[in-house]
């Protein structure tokens, strides 16, 4: 440990300089100028657009992920709405001694007893962290500045009727969350040490292996752990400390790259003590941060609701009235849904299979039980958070002065704080604390992704284990410090990138996710009998 953290220290103090020196001498506009063509290319070739009507066009990646989760939701009957009680269920642990029921061998277990591979770390248990920590683990990579930014930038495009197809399209989000980290856990590794390794890399290459596709599924993990790595150094790491320093900045009044070094480095040692600890520390820090920080948040917006009361049936009907009925937008009706399911899918992530690795580490021999608490990812991110964050802009943007809907809003964080902050004079400083936090813990969840992926394509060796951890939190300090547009929109496209090896993969796999539903479905059964 001691040795670990002496050698980020000896590589924070060159870095550091070399940031400072960026944001000084405007090597970070050299870099961002010549990276610009080579992102613009990479950006237009992930999200190219289809025109569906006059002016109104959609990425196709993001047509890929909606009818992906509308494939989803019809193959397992609505197991996104017929199945939530049992998430929550198990949630709460109301199946946990399932897992350690002696029962019959299940077909195909390698151990006897119907157990899962025994490990090292924990006796009748295949694992490392709960299923509330793999839960929180996995939302802390997806609730943050998109939904406090991005719900404000999609209801100024599409009004408020872009809230509707937000809630729609994040229903259909939670049956692709559900199958791939159904798979996650189901193809997963098992280190000598008790170690877990999973998400879309292992059961792209076992998955597919097991359905006769060995060569299509090895190409696809390869790609999909490399989008993986880059994605986790951008929009899961530079961006979110830009923003959280920005933003940090901005409440002190500092406007020195001073101030953003420093930042920087405080966070990139902080998130350096927490995950040297592996997903376990990252789950016991995520279970804390997570319901606090979206707790606070929540709160804000029922005060704010609770104070205008009144306008609540006016702001559902704007939503349901905009949603059918969009005069003055762009696009129309088609336009307003476009805008919503874009914004959606960025905000939980859902097909990109992100989430799958943080899921794999769960403690549970049943894959479909952990793939039914993923499904309640998209429900928190999108349908609950997202939907109060438009609430209360709508409620709050009676008389216009917060935007003009059909008007792109230019700053969506100071268009949600202006929101809050018309009846909540203090918000922006509790905005302050909740954008930071969320960086903070979206950096954890994403430093565990792109390590998972380093990983594969490496080796387990603790040189490369190391190795990731301090090239990740040096990230963190050019983020703060320098301004990288253009690297930052590149990986950002890499995340997307993602979903197109995961989905293909989903589609193979599926089938295998029903033969995991009945094995847990029927271990349910029987402990009622």
């Amino acid at each position: 440990m001691k040795k670990y953290l002496l050698s980020i220290l000896t590589l924070i103090l060159p870095l550091a300089t070399f940031a400072q020196e960026a944001a000084e001498k405007g090597l970070d506009e050299k870099v961002n100028e010549w990276f610009t063509p080579i992102s613009k290319a990479w950006s237009s070739f992930i999200f190219y657009a289809v025109n569906l009507s006059e002016g109104v066009s959609m990425p196709l990646v993001i047509i890929w992920l909606l009818v992906a989760g509308l494939v989803f939701t019809i193959v397992f009957k609505f197991a996104n709405i017929r199945m939530f009680p049992i998430s929550i269920n198990i949630v709460r642990g109301k199946y946990d001694d399932i897992d350690h029921v002696t029962a019959e061998p299940m077909a195909g277990d390698p151990t006897p007893g119907g157990d899962a591979i025994e490990t090292i770390r924990v006796e009748d248990h295949e694992g490392e962290v709960s299923h509330f920590q793999a839960l929180t683990a996995a939302l802390s990579g997806t609730v943050g500045l998109g939904n406090i930014a991005g719900v404000a930038i999609a209801i100024s495009l599409g009004g408020p009727g872009a809230t509707f197809w937000m809630i729609v399209a994040g229903l259909l989000g939670m049956s692709s969350k559900f199958v791939e980290c159904t798979l996650g856990v189901k193809y997963r590794d098992v280190g000598e040490d008790g170690t877990i390794y999973g998400g879309p890399m292992y059961y792209l290459k076992k998955g597919l292996a097991d359905v006769g596709q060995t060569k299509l599924g090895k190409i696809l993990a390869v790609v999909f752990a490399v989008m993986c790595i880059g994605g986790s150094f951008g929009g899961g790491n530079m961006f979110q400390a830009n923003q959280a320093a920005q933003q940090f900045n901005t409440m002190i009044g500092a406007e020195s790259t001073s101030a953003g070094l420093v930042f920087g480095i405080v966070m990139a040692i902080v998130v350096a003590i927490v995950i040297i600890g592996g997903i376990k520390r990252i789950g016991s820090i995520t279970e804390k941060i997570v319901p606090f920080m979206v707790g606070i948040y929540f709160v804000a917006a029922l005060i704010i609701i609770g104070m205008n009361v009144g306008s609540v049936g006016y702001a559902f009907g704007q939503i349901f009235d905009g949603a059918f009925n969009a005069k003055g937008i762009t696009g129309g009706i088609l336009g307003v849904l476009i805008v919503g399911f874009q914004r959606a899918a960025f905000s939980n992530e859902a097909g990109v299979g992100s989430a799958a690795i943080a899921h794999s580490a769960v403690k549970t021999k049943y894959p479909a039980s952990e793939g039914l608490v993923a499904l309640l990812e998209p429900f928190i991110d999108t349908v609950v958070v997202c939907t109060m964050t438009a609430l209360v802009i709508i409620i709050t943007n009676v008389d216009g002065s917060i935007m003009t809907y059909g008007v792109a809003a230019p700053d969506g964080v100071l268009a949600t704080s202006k929101a809050f902050a018309s009846a909540l004079p203090w918000f922006p400083y509790v905005l302050t604390i909740a954008v930071v936090m969320f960086a903070f813990s979206t950096m954890l969840s994403w430093s565990y992704y792109g390590l998972q992926s380093w990983m594969f394509l490496f080796g387990r060796s603790k040189a490369s284990d190391y190795t990731f951890k301090i090239i990740f939190c040096l990230f963190i300090i050019v983020g703060s410090a320098a301004s990288l547009g253009a690297v930052t929109d590149f990986s950002d496209a890499m995340i997307f990138a993602m979903s197109i090896p995961n989905v293909i993969g989903l589609y193979f796999l599926f089938p295998k996710v029903k033969e995991e539903v009945v094995k847990f479905m029927n271990a349910i059964k029987a402990k009622k009998a």
